[in-house]
């Protein structure tokens, strides 16, 4: 049991790790303090339920809707290129240094609503959670569970130190410069991503 656990903390953090729109999105919201706890537990949350229904077999059952698929990578990808493209707008404009104090944050229901799109309407997410951990589970039987369990620690453990460790990085964003330069390459990551949906089409 310990080491489906382990297998599948290593394989979760392995998935989760590489750059993409949601951890875009956390590490933003970690540098400029704002709703932190809230996007992190959505995002850990999230994960959680995803990587259950994968270990139990969705993905067996949504390899039966073969119009699923599809819906969800032309709906991701049109969900990157709008948030990509607001964020190069930010980054014409000059960016905007990290929130001063006295300064009200964006509203949490718009920022929880943008990061349940960036999770739910990302086609890797799916990939990542119910595919690929849904099916490696698969070869830890009868400690599938263990495994689960392994795969939403790494989750949750990855989303709270991006989260919560982006202040570190603070001193780096403080200029507008800095700034416009993360909207920048965030909009390009979002980009990135919607492309390689497209051409996997």
């Amino acid at each position: 049991m310990g080491g489906a656990f382990i297998a599948g903390f290593l394989l979760s953090i392995g998935l989760i790790a590489a750059i993409g729109a949601q951890n875009a999105f956390v590490l933003r919201q970690g540098l400029r303090r704002e709703h932190v706890a809230a996007v992190v537990a959505v995002c850990a949350i999230s994960d959680a339920v995803l990587i259950a229904a994968g270990v139990a077999g969705f993905g067996a059952a949504s390899a039966a809707l073969p119009w699923l698929g599809q819906a969800m990578r032309w709906g991701g990808t049109a969900f990157l290129i709008v948030y990509g493209a607001l964020r190069f707008r930010s980054a014409l404009a000059g960016g905007a240094a990290l929130r001063a104090e006295g300064v009200e944050p964006a509203p949490l229901r718009r920022v929880l609503a943008t990061c349940l799109l960036l999770t739910w309407a990302n086609p890797h997410v799916y990939l990542d959670t119910l595919a690929l951990i849904g099916a490696v589970s698969a070869q830890y039987a009868p400690d599938g569970a263990a495994f689960g369990a392994g795969a939403m620690l790494a989750s949750a453990v990855f989303f709270s130190a991006l989260g919560f460790g982006a202040w570190l990085l603070r001193p780096l964003f403080a200029s507008p410069k800095s700034w416009a330069r993360l909207d920048f390459g965030i909009g390009c990551v979002m980009w990135a991503i919607a492309a390689g949906l497209v051409s996997a089409a």
